[in-house]
């Protein structure tokens, strides 16, 4: 297992201070999966690289205490996992820790740094190294590493050529690799007990919590162990000061349900309005992108129209309600057929959502921070591309009617922006231009003639041409 860590700031030989390994000599180093050896292949003012080749040793790791592996050959090959990461923990442990006592502002600042992979295993798609490391500060180049390049016609394997750009810290890129190197591998060569959530913890300090595949993240290093995933989610969120259930907050109610004397709740106008919208277009197979806990789906479900449904939410938790709400464990074969539920981002193209009729986005966007809308709008608009696609977000302008909504607040804790109708229309009309729709309005909610409806929905619908 190899990995590379390559800086050009000068004098970029520093970087052996900060990684208390000096660039002229070769170290070798005892792991429990073997020997870990650093040496630096480029040692030069401008540019420095240093190497963490892990040389296995496949009987020791059998023989070790805690491992995993149940026989001395098996058919896993020997790509970048768990096992790369505790050497890098263990080798690189100081570093790791922020601490450079020979010069301390060298850890202090972020430095321009490359890291090379070349054999990451993916399991999720190269995609999923995106969606990983880009929250992060990272630039991420995930290439597929075919079967066998003798025989390109069997394709590519689950392994990526990972390489990662960016101006960090160097602790704060070593903690990185260290927790999410085992979690695109989705596997660990050891045990997993109660101190994985230590170790998770304090490698997350500081960017875990606040990571947008945190569940994700935390449940795959802890390897889906209920008990441990949850004391780490609350722990996250008691550090945070906030209520554990924020940390997955797809299923918290929002501040206000409906407008004053509405007679019904703001919630059920934005279903029925969607519905309408939907039926209208003459849709078929639909998306519910970001479902939440399902009260789309239920309806959804219950229309013989719609005759295939497929519910992505980044949420587990609110998958799992949306599997309760639907009562998918005791439904019958004809509604099975026609609903799925996946988990996944909605910043992140997924060609595999390609030729839907339409596609539903309720209430989410103002869920996504606006410097990631973009993303979003390339996942939906460029990608999936459905004929039709119903977006409903707030009328920040009617606030002002709702009367236990104090000043100034958004309705949902988890709003990141709350938009007037002239920003939507603004957002709607790019959104047009840029990937070849044309966009209608309609008021959902009482339209109060001074502040608008409660809820502004635009039904995009793509154009002949594109």
């Amino acid at each position: 297992m190899l990995l590379t860590l390559t800086t050009t700031a000068e004098p970029a030989t520093d970087l052996g201070y900060l990684l208390h390994k000096h660039p002229d000599r070769q170290q070798s180093f005892p792991v429990m999966a073997g020997t870990a050896h650093v040496f630096y292949p480029r040692a030069q003012t401008r540019e420095c690289t240093a190497a963490l080749l892990l040389d296995i040793d496949p009987v020791a790791l059998v023989r070790g205490r805690g491992a995993t592996l149940s026989q001395y050959v098996n058919d896993r090959p020997y790509a970048a996992s768990s096992m790369l990461a505790v050497a890098l923990g263990s080798v690189f442990r100081t570093a790791m820790n922020g601490r450079c006592d020979a010069r301390p502002e060298l850890a202090a600042r972020a430095i321009p740094l490359r890291v090379h992979v070349p054999a990451q295993p993916c399991r999720g798609g190269i995609e999923l190294a995106e969606r990983l490391f880009a929250p992060l500060g990272w630039q991420v180049s995930a290439v597929p590493v075919p079967l066998d390049p003798e025989f390109p016609d069997w394709g590519d394997s689950r392994y990526a050529d990972l390489t990662l750009v960016g101006d960090l810290r160097l602790a704060d890129a070593l903690r990185h690799l260290y927790v999410l190197l085992p979690v695109l591998d989705n596997a660990k060569h050891y045990w997993v007990g109660a101190e994985e959530v230590e170790k998770l913890l304090r490698a997350g300090d500081g960017w875990l919590a606040g990571h947008p595949e945190r569940n994700l993240i935390t449940g795959r290093y802890l390897r889906h162990r209920g008990e441990y995933v949850r004391s780490a989610l609350d722990r996250l969120a008691e550090a945070e000061g906030v209520e554990p259930e924020s940390m997955d907050n797809a299923l918290a109610e929002p501040v206000v349900t409906a407008p004053r004397d509405a007679p019904e709740s703001l919630a059920e106008s934005r279903r029925r309005a969607v519905l309408a919208e939907l039926r209208a277009s003459g849709a078929h197979r639909v998306l519910d992108l970001g479902c939440g806990n399902g009260r789309l789906l239920r309806e959804l479900v219950r229309d013989s129209t719609f005759t295939e449904i497929l519910g992505v939410d980044v949420s587990s938790r609110a998958l799992a309600a949306a599997a309760d709400r639907l009562h998918l464990d005791r439904a019958g074969d004809r509604v099975r057929s026609r609903i799925t539920l996946r988990q996944s981002a909605l910043t992140y193209a997924d060609p595999s959502l390609a030729g839907y009729d339409a596609a539903v986005l309720m209430e989410v966007i103002e869920h996504v921070d606006e410097a990631r809308l973009p993303a979003l709008e390339q996942a939906v608009f460029g990608v999936a591309r459905p004929g039709t696609v119903v977006v409903t977000t707030p009328n920040v302008e009617h606030n002002v009617r709702f009367e236990s909504l104090p000043a100034g607040a958004r309705r949902h804790p988890d709003h990141r922006f709350e938009w007037t109708r002239a920003q939507f229309r603004d957002w709607a009309d790019r959104v047009c231009a840029a990937y070849g729709y044309q966009v209608r309005y309609v008021p959902v909610g009482p339209d109060d003639p001074e502040v608008g409806p409660p809820t502004q929905l635009a039904t995009f619908d793509r154009t002949e041409m594109s």
